[in-house]
């Protein structure tokens, strides 16, 4: 009997305890830019978001030729209050030629695996050639995943964090202490992580227009990768500092509705990043040029985390195959299951 393989969250913890979560944000990239690359096969439509004032609940489909996924995950600040994570997801990987689920698998550990791998795929083809520093601001549960992105593949030597939240930012300290050849620089605002930086990276929660960065802490030369203005409502940089730099999005229609750009008038301009992506090699950029990466999460990236997991579970055999959809040997009885 055809089986659906389902990886659980402690299946996924032990998993990348294991192996390092390091090894398959580095691992999830080139996944990433063949679909990226390959954009224009896919039926792409912004996802679904019901919301209300405590956060939201929204569904993420995506669809090629041979595959189709989608993601549940929801967005709620005041989670932690409650016990709960904030971002909390599950998904599914099916062969469209049949419509059978093929994985079925927690989409947490893994959205902040394949979050972090967006952004450092994003930095590699925007970023100045061989960054050394970088302003964290906002570090929550995402922020040890970019980090560790940031650091085995780019190279990033030294992390200045600032959270509204001191333990958050202790917390990061703390549970990353013992990797090799990365400093961190504890600071009293985001004013002062930004000074001097290659890349700033702003991944704060808050459900609210907000102002993290004002265009006055932005220096010729940076990369802004911009992570947590993700949905109606929510910001994090000032509007001038869009026209500072060539701004770029993943998908610009959901962009549009839920990212950096969402009060920005119709005609302001952006590119879509697979059009970089799909050359292969990084920009052409000054050495002042500022770039922007105004990033909101796209369904195109949880297809390619459940690629990838659907490939690992077969090659390393985790996971579980559950029985989740009839196979009969009289397609047409369905109620013979129950009779």
């Amino acid at each position: 009997m055809r089986k659906t393989n389902y990886i659980d969250l402690p299946t996924m913890a032990a998993y990348l305890k294991k192996v390092g979560p390091e090894k398959v944000i580095e691992r999830l990239i080139p996944y990433l830019e063949q679909d990226y690359s390959r954009w224009e096969e896919f039926y792409k439509i912004p996802r679904t978001a019901h919301h209300c004032k405590e956060g939201v609940c929204e569904l993420m489909p995506i669809g090629n030729k041979d595959l189709f996924s989608y993601k549940y995950v929801n967005g709620h600040p005041i989670n932690p209050k409650f016990g709960f994570l904030t971002v909390m997801g599950i998904g599914m990987l099916a062969e469209v030629s049949t419509g059978f689920p093929l994985l079925l698998s927690e989409l947490t550990l893994t959205t902040a695996i394949r979050t972090a791998a967006t952004s450092v795929m994003a930095a590699k083809y925007l970023a100045k050639k061989e960054p050394k520093k970088m302003a964290l601001i906002g570090n929550g549960c995402q922020s040890d995943f970019q980090c560790l992105g940031f650091h085995y593949v780019l190279g990033i030597e030294e992390i200045y964090c600032y959270d509204v939240d001191e333990a958050a930012t202790d917390r990061l300290i703390n549970n990353l202490k013992d990797v090799k050849n990365l400093k961190f620089i504890k600071c009293k605002s985001a004013k002062e992580a930004c000074k001097g930086v290659d890349i700033v990276t702003t991944i704060t929660a808050d459900k609210k227009l907000a102002t993290i960065l004002t265009k006055d802490m932005i220096e010729p030369g940076m990369h802004l990768n911009a992570v947590g203005g993700d949905c109606p409502g929510k910001t994090e940089l000032e509007t001038d500092i869009l026209h500072m730099g060539n701004v770029y999005v993943e998908f610009e229609p959901q962009s549009r509705i839920e990212g950096e750009i969402q009060h920005m008038p119709e005609d302001f301009k952006v590119t879509e990043i697979w059009n970089v992506i799909k050359t292969g090699k990084p920009i052409d950029r000054k050495a002042d040029e500022i770039t922007i990466f105004d990033s909101v999460g796209f369904a195109i990236e949880d297809f390619s985390i459940l690629r990838l997991m659907n490939d690992i579970s077969k090659e390393e055999h985790i996971g579980t195959e559950e029985v989740l959809v009839p196979v009969r040997d009289n397609p047409k009885n369905l109620f013979g299951l129950i009779k």
